[in-house]
Formats: structure tokens, sequence, C-alpha cells
């Protein structure tokens, strides 16, 4: 077993992400080693107890205050920009090797399979974005994701980490716009957002220059699972959003394009799973199977698409996306937005909402990049943390610049992405001990395709939507069959996502699990408390994007972090059952790039 990360630096204060606080029985000293014990005795020599108690009592006070000090001194002593420096070096070398791996097939599946992923959701997500506040368009969803593609695997360090439009930040966006539609002197909304999005960035500087990101390190399954459990449910419920407001204010008599929608949402639910469950499925050849998992889902969507305008169904005109003029952006606005021209006063006003922006974006950007560099991906880059989450500051600023939704990493489209560039292939027929593997039979992951291409290649593609011709098609999709996609990338997050695991476990007869199920070595007791704790997390972030305080969500999900490594280890968990139940999202390699200095 490998040594506690904390060993080999003593004076380092433990980590809260393992199994519990560790030192409560002897003090560490700041600067390595154990504190003295001075014996204490009365006048004859004989051992004073209550005097030895107190001693203690206060070598632990002293310990603490001392082991204060140490890590005021240590955040003081920050290397500005360090990290950046350090992801730059470490990725360096292989940018072109970058360009040069694309040469692969895999790349052809995952451009096709995260352009239909990345662009659709985004442009449903928007929906409500565009109708609520009138101030954008597909025309600045569509830009958002090529600018965010192209920086992104142009120059960044994590080009397998898909940004783009979610669905988090056209809530915070949304609910600026509600509380600033009441206010008498309200001020021009994109110049207002500008400033936003321009104190955001600042705050993502800074964060990236002062080396923040290492407090990734504290971020485990605990905080993941329960973010894309949260995730997954906001892509079902924007799915039922979208059936729901066809049918407009007299749902006793629904227009026939509703029920038609309803009709074609479930046609594209089900095409999808089918093609799913063919690929994983021991039916025809390999070759066919491979065929469905990489295209099942764009076959699918352009399969109810067309069903739409087949015989009756076309006469009932099912609603459609929205459109406009061909790279305009709304209402025929000039594409600078010149927000230095807003009030002082409402500079001052934007500076807390740019607060919770980086909140939101710190958290969700960054944990979509661990989860597409998750430990079951066989990577051999390094990672780079703290210089793309800089260049996430470029993008939120040139989106407040142009008056576009600030893009970020996209769960679940980035582990997608990376899932679409595995290579797979036969293991040995027998393991190191000589004996034949079970699993000999079976495809494993052998590598990852670890280019730039298609982030790029679907970005542009989001570009040549912008154009007549291709809006035009882009129209032709059913709303009904965005709200399908919604429920199939929902539902397929679902399904993977660690708590509806262990609540499948949980459920499961103990004689059917197998054996080596590591689930097995934990009390169910202790399952469903930990589950408990993630499901009641998930509540709180979703109950409150349901209000008007959802402003404040991101502080919420935020929280995460410290309930994983301050309350859960107080709780009547042993330290095998936490090693079971949570670990690290990806791998100590790709985590290199926030482990200190």
């Amino acid at each position: 077993m490998s040594a506690h990360p904390d060993e080999k630096h003593p004076g380092r204060p433990p980590s809260p992400v393992g199994d519990h606080w560790t030192n409560t029985t002897t003090p560490a000293d700041p600067q390595g080693g154990q504190l003295p014990r001075p014996a204490a005795s009365d006048d004859k020599g004989t051992p004073d107890v209550s005097s030895a108690t107190s001693v203690t009592f206060n070598d632990r006070h002293a310990t603490v205050f001392r082991g204060t000090l140490f890590r005021l001194r240590s955040l003081l002593r920050v290397r500005v920009g360090a990290g950046i420096v350090r992801d730059i070096r470490a990725r360096a070398p292989w940018y072109w090797s970058d360009w040069k791996d694309a040469w692969n097939y895999r790349v052809i599946p995952a451009t096709a399979l995260i352009f239909f992923a990345n662009v659709l959701p985004g442009i449903a997500f928007s929906l409500d974005l565009i109708e609520t506040t009138q101030q954008y368009g597909v025309s600045e969803v569509l830009l958002s994701s090529f600018m965010a593609a192209f920086i992104f695997s142009v120059f960044g360090a994590q080009p397998l980490c898909i940004a783009g439009v979610t669905g988090p930040i056209t809530v915070l966006n949304s609910t600026i716009f509600k509380i600033l539609e009441g206010k008498p002197d309200s001020p021009d909304y994109l110049h207002f957002i500008g400033w936003v999005y321009l104190w955001g960035a600042i705050f993502h500087w800074i964060t990236a220059a002062l080396n923040w990101c290492n407090f990734l390190k504290y971020v485990t399954l605990f905080s993941c699972d329960t973010f894309g459990f949260y995730v997954a449910w906001v892509y079902l419920q924007y799915g039922i959003q979208v059936i729901t407001r066809q049918f407009g204010s007299a749902p006793a008599s629904p227009p026939a394009g509703a029920l038609v929608s309803i009709v074609l949402a479930l046609l594209m639910l089900g095409t999808a799973f089918l093609f799913q469950a063919l690929a994983r499925s021991s039916l025809f050849h390999r070759h066919a199977r491979r065929f469905a998992a990489d295209y099942g889902m764009p076959l699918a969507l352009i399969a109810a698409t067309a069903v739409a305008y087949w015989g009756r169904f076309h006469t009932a005109h099912p609603e459609t996306l929205p459109i406009g003029a061909a790279f305009k952006p709304a209402n025929g606005r000039a594409w600078l937005v010149r927000f230095w021209e807003l009030d002082g006063k409402w500079v001052a006003i934007a500076l807390p909402f740019g607060l919770v922006l980086w909140l939101l974006f710190f958290f969700d950007h960054n944990v979509s990049s661990l989860i597409a560099q998750g430990a079951e991906f066989p990577l051999r880059k390094p990672a780079g943390f703290h210089y793309d989450f800089a260049l996430l500051g470029l993008t939120t600023f040139l989106a407040g610049l142009l008056g576009v939704p600030a893009p970020n990493g996209l769960i679940p489209q980035a582990p997608i992405h990376t899932r679409a560039l595995v290579v797979h292939g036969r293991p040995p027929k027998r393991d190191e001990e000589g004996q034949r593997d079970e699993a000999a039979g079976r495809e494993v992951p052998l590598a990852v395709v670890e280019q730039r291409v298609s982030n790029l290649a679907q970005g542009a593609l989001c570009l040549v939507l912008l154009s007549g011709p291709f809006l035009h098609v882009l129209s032709l999709v059913p709303r009904g069959v965005l709200a399908g996609l919604f429920w199939y990338m929902g539902l397929d997050a679902l399904a993977s996502n660690g708590i509806t695991q262990k609540l499948l476990f949980f459920l499961t007869d103990r004689t059917l699990t197998p054996a080596r199920t590591p689930l097995r070595a934990v009390r169910k007791s202790r399952i469903a408390l930990f589950v408990a704790v993630q499901l009641a997390a998930f509540g709180a972030t979703f109950a409150i994007t349901q209000t008007i305080a959802a402003i404040g969500f991101p502080v919420i999900i935020l929280l995460l972090v410290p309930l994983r490594a301050l309350v859960v280890p107080r709780l009547p968990f042993t330290p095998e059952e936490l090693a079971i139940l949570d670990g690290p999202t990806a791998s100590p390699f790709t985590m290199q790039s926030v482990s200190g200095f």
C-alpha cells in the first residue's frame, strides 16, 4: 500500500479527503515530528494526573495554534502563476502530437456524437433564456459554442473537455434578468451582464494566478456524483418543459402538434436506447456493435426528425426550433456590447453576481475536466487545470463583450467525448499469474485518442450552422426530438452515476451480487447513510434552482466539498467503508496538475 500523501510532509495538516481527520492521538509539530509531552509531578515526585491532563490539553491547543500559523504562512508564500507555468511546461511537449494523433478513425464518430450532444441541448437550454430576456437568439448560442471550442482546442491544456452553453448558466442569466426587470431604473441587460462576466473573468484570473485550483485535490467522487446527479435531473426536467410549453394555456384540449411532439420524444428516446442495447449485446459482429455505439444517438435523432415530416405527422405541425438571421445577433443589435458605458452604481452591483458566476464555473468547469479525465480512462498526457481556468476567464470576458451566453465545461458531454475516443481491444487471454482471464473474450479500453481535432471540428460545425442554408436545416428539427434527446442524455447519465449504482446495489439481493463487488464489504446501513447525504445535497441544490433564490445555487454546489471533507468523516463510517464508498475522481497522474508545490 502506498504511503499517505501527508506522510511525505509531516508538518502539513492532514488531508480532509481521506477517511478521517488523523493525528488525534499525538499532536504533530508543524515543523515535523511529535510534540514533547512534559512530565508533570508534585513536590514529592509523584505524577500529578490532573496536572498532566492540563498540560496535555494546553499542548493540544498550542499545537492547533501553531498549525494554524503554519497554514497561514503557507498561504502567504504563494508562488504567483506557478501553476499556470507548470501546466504549460507539462503540456507543451505534447502539443504537436495532439494534432498528429488525430489521424485516427475514432475522431470521426467522436466529432459527430459530441456535435449533436452539444449544440442541440445548448440551444434547447437557451430557449427559456431566449424567450424570457428577448436579448439572445440561436446565433448567440452557436457563436458561444464555437468560441469555446476554438480557444480550448487550439490553446487549451485539456482539449478533451468540451465547453459550451449549459443549463446552470442559462438559469443564472435568467435569474439576473428577473431581478433587474422589477427595478424602476433597471440598466441595459447586456451591459450589466457584460460587467458580471468581466468581474467573473477577473476572479478566474486571480484564481489561476494564485494556484487556487489546487483545492481540486479535495474534490472526490462524492461531490462529482452529487453534481452529476443534479445535472442529469436538470436534463430530464428541461425535456419535460420543452413538451409542456407546447400545450399553451389549454391543456384540456391539447393541440395536435403537442401530442406529436410527445410521440417524437418517445421515439427518439426509445430508438437511442435500442442502439445502445445493441452496442452492449452479443448480437452481430463487433464492428456492427461498435457502429451502433458510435452513431446510434445521431441516427436516432435524424430518424425521429424525419418521422415528423412523414404522413399525417407533418399535418400536425409540431413546433420546431426558432432561428434568426444568418450571422446576426438578436434584435438587430451590434455584436459589440459597450458595457463600459454602464452607470458606476450598476458596475458595483454587478460585482457580487460576478462572484456567484465564478463560484459556479470554478466547480462546474473543473469537475467537467476531472470527469472527462477520469480514472477509468487510460490517459497518457498530462492535465492543466490552472492554465485552462485562466483561459475560461478569457472566454467569459469575450462572452460579455459579444453579448453571448458564457460557455464552460459540459456534463455529461465532456465524459461522453472522452468515452467516444476510447480504443477498445481484447486483453491477453491469461493474467499475470498464468491463469485464464474470464474477460478475455470481451473488449476492454486500451487507450484514448488524445487530440484536439474532434473538439475543434465540432466547434467549426457550430459556426457552419450560422450560415443561412444550415440555419434552415436547424429550423426543421422538432422540439419534441430535443425533449427526447434531453431524456436520453439524462437517463444515460443517471445510469452511470455513482448514486444510482449504490442505490441499485442496496436494492439488489445480496446473494445475486458478484463476490468481487467492493460494496459487499460495506454495511448496507452505511451505504444508505452515504447515499442519503448525497441525495439531501442534491435535493437542496435542485430545490433552490426552482425559486428566485436560484442565483445562490452555485454556493450550495461548492459546499459539497467541505461537506465531504468535514462532515461526512464525523458520521459513523469506518475508514475502510469510506475508502470503498468514495474515492478520487481522476488518477494521480491527472491530479499532478493540482498537487501543490
